[in-house]
């Protein structure tokens, strides 16, 4: 605070690295909370002052919940296929059954059931205090005309969605129904009716298709019965027109054709067996007499009995013409014997060719008709076959209709038998029971709630305090936008700061509007322990080692408007300044407004403007406290006076101020405000220092800067700058050094009072 020279540019280099590191960041956060943090502590409690009363004034809400799931496994009545035909259950048709439940026909179903329309839960007040005030305030703007039954349906309904919830469970197959209502008992009772009302929603609108359906079919049945006559019709008449006969599955002509082939194959065998019979009887023939393999292969008893009669007789004559002789009677007789049993087995052998020749040609004659038949038969079978491929068209014509006439009437049959036993997918899992602990609302979340809520609105508005905040209440905020060093920060002064104040004020002329206060013009004399002393006096020691570098007796002290304390902190320096045994004068050179001769001298009949004006001596216009010997100029008659800044800047006020350079240790002057007149800028020739005052919380930090940096003469003899009427309370939550618990824990110790 008493640093006169400014920083170095490493110490400003440091403290900038300093200042954008995340400690330093996180540091600015906690000084943004100690400096709202009264902002934020009244935020925060009204915000849980808020939720405590909704806590106290909101009805308590109860949640009943019912759970229902879509059973993948179709239910089949005797095992037969739906007629609507079977949808498969995936996640969408899951969504889709959710979609269902939120529909408003759902909806209108339970108020309907349940007469809702009836209950003042859903036509009328919303309950509690806000329900009311809402209700009267609606009341306020209603025409008087008593709601229509629709209209209190449509806010039955509206209501009865605002408190029902449906929602899918994860990815399974099970929806959840709640519904929230200030009776638990009514509260399952919905619950429990929005999912009966589904499940009926459900049968209904299946009874209804599979009754469309049935009406469908029948129309269809009826149609598809005419045409299947019509093609079965078409094919008898095409069978008739075309000869054309069906046995057993097979046609005539071509089961004709089949046995005339088969008798053909036949017959072919039975000449080729005749014919070997034939050739075997004209072999035979060749021999004198067969052989008893020919005799038996023949069979013929005749023969059988003639050979065997042959044989002996040829035994005996063999005999009998070793024994007797060739020529004997009875070997002839035997020969002649053996000559007629030959000739009659070869009559019997003639005999036997001539049926073999007969069978064979009746064989030949048998087979030569078949193949005529036959040639008649395929002759008949090409024709036949032309036509066939019509008839197959017809036939399968026939068939389709028939089939589809069948399939139809199945399903025709199946819907009747649906539409007396309806079925669905959807069933209660867990019905909705009576809640025993109330919903909503929920005491802990909204005391956590409004606590964060107000923790967040109050960081908010802490931000934007401080975002807003655009006036000079640290140090470091004056030595960062100005440049310049902040001197002393000088607490506000109250009613209470000096025993007597408000008695005395009451009873005096000089506490007009402007001007200060007689006390607090004397303050550092009558508190010389007080905090407001310490600070001035920082003030003069900051004077003091500015004079090393360079000679500063002449003072002035300025501001940016008016009201900012710069008469009051000129007067009590100089004050201190005289009390310690200097030569000190204090000039009134604030000629637009002479607040400070009002105050101190107001009876003064001439002043600087006389001096200046060689109307008056400088001694006569001098005023002395008769204290602490402090002399006073006072402005004198400024009421006529247009240019005061001509008087400030002439050679007379020169000379006058170089005269009380000599005449006196230090010469203060009270100077005009900066923002509304030009005549500070004009006295720079003349001053040493400029202290500048700056209102702690109330002056604008542009209005200050736009001011210094238009003065840049003013700048380069700036000795520092002052806040005054800080408030130290407040102040201790920006620089927690200058706040009072500081002052009374460590300058106590030295005697001071606050």
């Amino acid at each position: 605070m008493l640093q006169v020279n400014k920083p170095s540019s490493e110490i400003n280099r440091g403290y900038s690295e300093a200042e954008h590191s995340p400690t330093q960041t996180l540091t600015s956060y906690v000084d943004i909370i100690r400096r709202q943090f009264p902002t934020i502590v009244v935020i925060v409690s009204a915000c849980v002052i808020l939720g405590l009363l909704y806590l106290f004034t909101a009805a308590p809400q109860f949640t009943s919940t019912a759970s229902m799931v879509i059973d993948t496994r179709k239910v089949q009545l005797f095992q037969q296929q739906s007629v609507l035909g079977d949808i498969a259950i995936d996640s969408a048709t899951v969504e889709t059954q959710v979609e269902i439940l939120k529909s408003e026909n759902i909806s209108l179903a339970v108020i309907r059931d349940l007469h809702l329309i009836e209950d003042p839960e859903f036509t009328g007040t919303g309950g509690g205090v806000l329900g009311s005030v809402v209700d009267f305030v609606g009341g306020l703007f209603s025409d008087g005309h008593a709601s229509s039954e629709f209209e209190q349906t449509r806010k039955a309904l509206e209501r009865f969605e605002k408190n029902r919830t449906i929602k899918r469970l994860g990815l399974t197959y099970v929806m959840e129904i709640g519904y929230t209502s200030k009776d638990p008992q009514k509260a399952a009772k919905v619950a429990n009716a929005i999912a009966d009302a589904y499940i009926v929603d459900q049968l209904e609108a299946k009874y209804q298709a599979t009754r469309r359906a049935s009406v469908w079919l029948q129309d269809r049945i009826k149609e598809l019965r005419t045409q299947a006559s019509a093609a079965q019709k078409a094919v008898v008449d095409f069978k008739t027109a075309n000869n054309i006969v069906d046995t057993g599955g097979r046609l005539m002509n071509e089961q004709q054709l089949a046995e005339v082939n088969s008798q053909l194959i036949m017959a072919h065998a039975a000449t080729a067996e005749a014919k070997a019979r034939l050739d075997r009887m004209n072999d035979i023939q060749k021999q004198e007499i067969p052989d008893a393999n020919v005799a038996d292969a023949l069979k013929n008893d005749t023969i059988v009995k003639l050979r065997g009669q042959y044989v002996d007789m040829a035994s005996k004559e063999s005999i009998w013409a070793m024994k007797y002789g060739s020529d004997h009677l009875a070997a002839v007789n035997l020969r002649r014997q053996m000559a007629e049993i030959k000739k009659n087995i070869l009559d019997e052998l003639k005999r036997i060719q001539e049926s073999y020749k007969s069978d064979y040609d009746i064989a030949v004659t048998r087979e030569e008709s078949i193949k005529g038949s036959l040639a008649n038969v395929v002759s008949e079978s090409q024709l036949t076959n032309q036509a066939q491929v019509q008839l197959r068209e017809l036939e399968s014509n026939a068939q389709s209709y028939q089939a589809m006439y069948d399939n139809f009437l199945q399903r025709y049959m199946e819907s009747v038998q649906q539409q007396s036993f309806p079925i669905t997918e959807a069933r209660v899992i867990s019905a909705a029971t009576q809640p025993l602990k109330k919903s909503y609302p929920k005491s802990l979340i909204v005391l956590a709630g409004s606590l964060f809520g107000g923790l967040i609105l109050a960081f908010g508005a802490a931000m934007a305090r401080e975002l807003t905040d655009k006036v000079f209440r640290t140090t470091g905020q004056v030595e960062d936008v100005l440049g310049a060093n902040c001197i002393a920060i000088l607490p506000a002064l109250g009613a209470a700061a000096a025993p007597g104040l408000g008695e005395r004020m009451r009873s005096s002329k000089l506490a007009s509007k402007g001007n200060p206060q007689p006390d607090l013009l004397r303050y550092v004399v009558d508190n010389p322990l007080s905090r407001f002393a310490e600070a001035v006096r920082s003030v003069k020691v900051a004077i003091d080692l500015n004079s090393i570098v360079r000679e500063n007796r002449v003072l002035a002290t300025t501001s940016t408007l008016p009201n900012e304390g710069k008469s009051t902190l000129s007067t009590n320096l100089a004050q201190l300044m005289a009390h310690g045994g200097a030569r000190v004068i204090l000039v009134d050179a604030d000629l637009r407004n002479p607040s400070l001769s009002r105050a101190l001298v107001p009876d003064a009949k001439i002043g600087l403007v006389d001096v200046v004006a060689q109307k008056a001596r400088l001694e006569d216009a001098l005023i002395v406290d008769p204290e602490t010997k402090l002399s006073i100029l006072p402005a004198g008659t400024t009421s006529k006076l247009l240019h005061t800044n001509e008087i400030l800047a002439s050679k007379a006020m020169h000379a006058l101020v170089t005269q009380l350079r000599a005449q006196f240790d230090y010469v203060v002057l009270d100077m005009p405000p900066m923002a509304p007149v030009v005549d500070v800028r004009v006295t720079s020739s003349f001053v040493d220092s400029y202290v500048f005052v700056v209102e702690w919380g109330r002056t604008k930090i542009d209005v200050v800067r736009h001011n210094l940096n238009g003065s840049p003469e003013i700048q380069d003899k700036l000795l520092g700058v002052v806040l005054n009427k800080a408030d130290t309370k407040a102040l201790a939550r920006y620089e927690s050094y200058h706040g009072r618990y500081y002052y009374q824990k460590y300058y106590a110790r030295y005697g001071y009072v606050e």
